[in-house]
């Protein structure tokens, strides 16, 4: 095996280096993007909007936004296969998430669907084994114990028994999501994050249009119920979805999806801050158990792979 490198292979890895880091700080943005819209979530309710509507909101504002930007930069729109699979992505990929997540939270208690909904960072692991080719590696399986035991410290296992559907749809949920990470670091390779994003923020849109149609729509009662909606819209979605993608276009996958793991983590430190809510010690070590996992994929990513 050879040792030394030449100079300008060291430039080359230090380039390689510094794009991977990007990644994983993309992916941590993300995390603490989407982290934040459970609390705004629940502002949102207090002034009398509904999940359905939230969705629909959070998906159409966000949309808009998102066009605007394309149109004022000239931005092309992917095209062919990539455009069809990136629609799919979000009209069926993130509509049948977020009503197989929310339909489970009425059929089984809302720890155990959300601890089910965290074995994804495990189904990406295995897709990307299959499909992409992507080792298991002992880092990997270390990490990934960290994220799934801090995850469970976090949310608790408070009850553990629930409906048996609520139960498959919590796993279904995981799966969905699972899939559309796996499908979205192959997309990605042929469009931009910020035009990927777009597609699949506007495809969703339109699909939970077609819900509120049918079911109804409340919205908030409140300014900063609309506040908090206008949040969950930009921050929550825009700049989450983006830097996600933006992220996956530079990172493992499997690694991406156990790094997103600290999403639970920025939630329950925002409950704390503006809920009120009671920060135990169990709390603590998972939330430690998790930023450990992060640093230590973090430090796999960076590793500079030398022949």
């Amino acid at each position: 095996m050879r040792t030394k490198i030449t100079q300008s292979e060291s430039k080359v890895l230090s380039s390689v280096y510094l794009d991977r880091l990007y990644g994983v700080f993309l992916i941590a943005v993300s995390a603490i993007s989407f982290g934040t819209m459970a609390i705004f979530a629940r502002i949102a309710y207090d002034a009398g909007s509904d999940p359905i509507t939230v969705l629909f909101l959070r998906f159409t504002i966000a949309g808009i936004f998102m066009l605007v930007i394309m149109v004022a930069k000239g931005m092309a729109y992917p095209r062919g296969r990539t455009l069809v699979t990136l629609a799919f992505m979000g009209a069926l990929g993130y509509m049948g998430l977020s009503l197989a997540f929310f339909t489970a939270l009425t059929m089984a208690p809302a720890g155990l669907v959300a601890i089910l909904l965290y074995l994804y960072p495990a189904f990406v692991t295995l897709l990307a084994a299959i499909f992409l080719k992507k080792p298991v590696t002992l880092l990997k399986f270390a990490a990934l114990s960290l994220t799934f035991g801090g995850t469970l410290l976090i949310i608790g296992l408070d009850s553990v028994s629930g409906q048996n559907l609520g139960i498959v749809l919590a796993i279904t949920a995981a799966v969905l999501y699972s899939v559309y990470i796996v499908v979205g670091s192959k997309v990605i390779s042929n469009a931009g994050a910020f035009q990927a994003s777009t597609v699949v923020i506007i495809s969703a849109g339109l699909a939970f249009s077609g819900i509120v149609a049918v079911k109804g729509i409340k919205f908030p009662g409140t300014a900063l119920g609309w506040v908090s909606v206008l949040a969950i819209a930009l921050v929550s979605t825009a700049l989450a979805i983006v830097a996600f993608f933006a992220g996956l276009k530079r990172i493992d996958p499997a690694n991406a999806s156990m790094i997103s793991t600290l999403e639970p983590v920025v939630t329950v430190a925002l409950a704390v801050m503006v809920l009120g809510e009671t920060l135990t010690l169990q709390k603590i070590l998972g939330g430690v158990m998790i930023l450990a996992a992060v640093l230590i994929l973090t430090r796999g990513e960076a590793r500079p792979k030398i022949s």
